[in-house]
């Protein structure tokens, strides 16, 4: 972006109502390079700026150093919120997968225990039926026992 980059950066920008300078491309610039940009611009229209005297001008290197500063600062922002959103959406992605294996966790214990109580209440229908059978011949051997009582 320096002195002899080869990539270059178009900043598109207007007056307002109040002449103040808006940046369009959401680029900060520091309150001198406005400044600049508000002065009328020389004879040929967009000539290159001339260096002012001493008495507190800006010369055009220190203008391009400033801007190349504040766009450093500017991508290094940026570069910092991205790495922060990956951070954040790693994290996201290890609390959705860990709790997902939480959940299957407790469904499969959840299964096993439901399968545990259905062959529980299977064995338990089986002693039922069995008991009623017995119970069943011994009414029948008791029956059989009273109708011979009765005959004698």
């Amino acid at each position: 972006m320096g002195g002899g980059g080869s990539s270059t950066r178009r900043v598109t920008f207007e007056a307002d109502e109040n002449e103040n300078i808006t940046v369009v491309k959401g680029v900060r610039l520091s309150d001198n390079v406005i400044d600049r940009m508000k002065e009328p611009s020389s004879l040929g229209g967009r000539a290159h700026p001339q260096q002012r005297s001493a008495s507190g001008a800006v010369n055009e290197e220190e203008l391009k150093k400033r801007i190349a500063e504040e766009l450093a600062l500017e991508r290094a922002r940026r570069d910092s919120e991205a790495q922060k959103r990956r951070f954040f959406g790693k994290l996201l992605e290890r609390e959705r997968v860990s709790s997902n294996e939480h959940l299957t966790r407790a469904i499969l214990r959840e299964r096993a225990a439901t399968e545990e109580e259905r062959q529980k209440a299977q064995r338990f229908a089986k002693q039922l039926e069995e008991k009623d059978r017995e119970l069943k011949k011994h009414d029948a051997y008791y029956k059989e026992q009273l109708a011979r009582l009765e005959e004698r």
